[in-house]
């Protein structure tokens, strides 16, 4: 893949990882960035980041492409995320809802992957960001924060087979587990509030293993499994003492917050493979 072309877009979603992939894209060379960016979702400085950003609201379906065609833009990414319940609260345009009409089953797979044959039906192909996201995937031996136990280690590895069969299954990506029993699946409700249901069933004393992952033949064009200082908070307020992540398949974000996370909340980070 070439990472300097002239000119890519960026359907971006909210929180960090828009930003961190732009800067990313002109530290490769990238001469010109279009954006496209949710109202109320994506973050406000990313217009001083791009050249040329449209807002728009989820399920402006023909709004979106056009902002690629009409500017000549022949590729464009994915990133960042879409809050799971926009995909039901969404007012699609005719495009979209023609789109919406003719999938079986609604996730963030089959509505993303629609999405892009829409993409290549205008002349836009949307293509993989992670070899500009690279520096941001930790790889084997990876981690933060304090050394896990063998119990802990164990409940990595029942947690890290449990989530991908629940991923194969496209219900979620992370499931919480303690002492090898399953305490919280994550499914529509979004990784957040599933360490939060997680950490509560582990009981006062907390200890619960968190493990995330990229589903079987993950597409890596969306959806990437990707964590930042928010999950952090997250897992010190629900007293989750690991996150896993699967090695060269997930991304994390303010790398440095969260090792000061990590550090201050005694949370172990580790990667799994």
């Amino acid at each position: 893949m070439n990472l300097a072309p002239e000119s890519i877009g960026l359907i971006a979603g909210s929180r960090t990882l828009p930003l961190e992939f732009t800067r990313l894209a002109r530290a490769a060379g990238v001469k010109r960035i279009v954006c496209t960016a949710v109202e109320g979702e994506t973050d406000p400085a990313l217009a001083a980041l791009v050249d040329d950003i449209v807002w728009l609201n989820v399920g402006q379906l023909n709004k979106m492409i056009s902002t690629f065609t009409s500017r000549g833009v022949k590729q464009c990414v994915m990133a960042g995320q879409v809050a799971p319940k926009n995909l039901f609260d969404l007012r699609p345009d005719l495009r979209a809802m023609g789109m919406l009409l003719r999938l079986k089953e609604k996730n963030a797979h089959t509505i993303f992957g629609a999405i892009a044959d829409e993409l290549k039906k205008d002349g836009v192909e949307l293509i993989d960001a992670s070899p500009w996201l690279a520096p941001l995937m930790p790889q084997t031996g990876f981690h933060l924060g304090p050394k896990l136990s063998a119990e802990q280690q164990a409940d990595v590895e029942f947690g890290f087979k449990t989530a991908k069969e629940v991923s194969r299954l496209e219900i979620g990506q992370l499931v919480v587990v303690k002492n090898g029993t399953v305490l919280a699946v994550e499914g529509f409700e979004g990784t957040d509030k599933c360490l939060a249901r997680g950490g509560e069933l582990a009981g006062k004393n907390g200890g619960a293993v968190a493990v995330k992952v990229a589903k079987f033949n993950h597409d890596m064009r969306f959806d990437i499994p990707c964590i930042g200082a928010r999950t952090f908070e997250m897992c010190a307020a629900a007293k989750i003492s690991v996150l896993a992540l699967e090695s060269g398949k997930s991304l994390l974000l303010e790398r440095d917050a969260c090792a000061e996370l990590a550090q201050k909340n005694k949370v172990s980070v580790t990667t799994v493979s």
